[in-house]
């Protein structure tokens, strides 16, 4: 059990994420087909961990969403890009309080 947290509660947390990451980050616009819902799972994990274990700013964030979306997705860094990553950043940061032990 990492840093407190249970099993439950990190469940549950990484569900938010991918929440996050469909809504706010959603690179190929796959939000409104269910068929695709896990297509960003394999980066919840890796996002979480940043998010929650090594306390990672949201610019340190930001980066890793640009690097999987231009290095990973091999997406073109296309405008918007940078600002759409760091507004989802953003978004999980603020989310890091409620995903803390009660």
């Amino acid at each position: 059990m990492a840093h407190g947290r249970n099993k439950y509660q990190s469940r549950e947390s990484r569900a938010k994420v991918r929440q996050v990451l469909m809504d706010s980050w959603d690179l190929i616009g796959v939000r409104d087909v269910p068929e695709a819902q896990d297509e960003y799972d394999r980066y919840v994990g890796e996002v979480y961990v940043m998010l929650m274990d090594q306390r990672a700013t949201a610019q340190a964030i930001a980066f890793h969403l640009f690097d999987i979306a231009v290095n990973h997705m091999c997406l073109p860094d296309r405008p918007g890009l940078a600002e759409r990553s760091a507004r989802t950043a953003a978004l999980l940061v603020e989310l890091r309080p409620t995903f803390e032990t009660h």
